[in-house]
């Protein structure tokens, strides 16, 4: 290409091209970088085309078809990353001027937009930007929390795509105040071991309550070794695990409700905690019942999270139930 530009601005009336930088030897150059770089830079080189700019992506999509040959992703001007922009510094660019990393427009050549990779190095403006386009209005807290969860996830997978958003922004805004928090969660199980999971919490005043549990499986084990710690607040009475996108890596979501128990006494150390202690229940009186989402690559972590929300809110329904009475 540096050639073909290097002989047009010698005088040379004709270049030689190939779509794709598909040709017969080395000395053909790709016909869609001479042409933007003439686009471009007519000032520079005296000289412009008569190609209708527009039409370079759908060639370059049909000699892909018809040849059976990929365009690599990192391929000037046709490739799928040409437009594309992850880093934090290169989208809050974007936002604020397009020119500053586009000296042309993708529609230029027949492409979609320049769109806005979210992955690891993505910034908090980038993400709420996009968040708005899906139609999310977050406040700052709201932020705070998605893009936490959000640089959580990307730095387990490179790009996360709308629909995992959605579940983050699904999980994290569902969230009300925290009495427990989850602080780790390890599970070994396997076909010749007993599942065992080991669950740091950070209750009330910030302490920190670690216990562990066998079951009858990871997510059992995961339960058991959470009620542990904050005590047998309610029966488990739906879960369920939907993947937010395709593939081994993606997203899941799990979604877990719990009712209280019937004469239910909560755990005595309770109150010592500084939680509300759930004190006995009687069996006329109706039951609360809480609901917890988690999202996480790992499904076993999901469910911790989904559980230990689905505890916050019974201690939270518990705790107003009180008030009522007391009011």
């Amino acid at each position: 290409v540096a050639n073909s530009l290097a002989g047009v601005q010698a005088g040379a009336r004709q270049v030689e091209c190939t779509v794709n930088g598909i040709g017969e030897r080395a000395g053909n150059a790709a016909l869609e970088e001479v042409v933007m770089a003439l686009r471009t830079r007519r000032a520079r080189y005296n000289a412009d085309t008569t190609v209708h700019t527009e039409e370079i992506g759908r060639a370059s999509r049909l000699v892909s078809r018809c040849t059976s040959v990929r365009v690599p992703p990192n391929k000037a001007i046709v490739g799928a990353n040409a437009f594309a922009h992850e880093a934090g510094i290169h989208q809050d660019g974007m936002l604020k001027n397009r020119e500053t990393y586009e000296i042309m427009h993708a529609e230029t050549v027949g492409l979609e937009g320049g769109r806005l990779v979210l992955g690891k190095h993505s910034g908090r403006a980038a993400l709420r930007a996009h968040l708005a386009t899906l139609g999310h209005a977050l406040n700052d807290v709201e932020t705070d929390a998605v893009f936490a969860k959000f640089k959580d996830v990307a730095d387990r997978k490179k790009v996360v795509n709308d629909r995992e958003l959605e579940a983050i922004v699904a999980g994290e805004t569902r969230r009300g105040s925290a009495t427990y928090t989850l602080v780790l969660v390890q599970v070994s199980c396997g076909t010749h071991a007993i599942p065992t999971a080991t669950v740091k919490l950070r209750g009330p005043d910030e302490q920190e309550l670690v216990a562990a549990a066998q079951g009858d499986g990871p997510v059992d084990a995961v339960c058991r070794a959470i009620n542990d710690c904050v005590g047998d607040v309610g029966e488990l009475i739906e879960f369920s695990v939907d993947a937010a996108a395709e593939g081994i890596n993606a997203v899941g979501g799990v979604s877990i409700r719990l009712r209280e128990r019937a004469g239910h006494k909560h755990a005595a150390t309770d109150t010592e905690r500084g939680a509300e202690p759930f004190g006995d229940t009687p069996a006329t009186e109706s039951l609360h019942t809480a609901s917890g989402f988690g999202v996480h690559t790992d499904i076993i972590v999901a469910t911790a999270e989904a559980y230990v929300a689905a505890v916050n809110g019974l201690i939270r329904a518990r705790a107003r139930a009180m008030q009522e009475v007391a009011a």
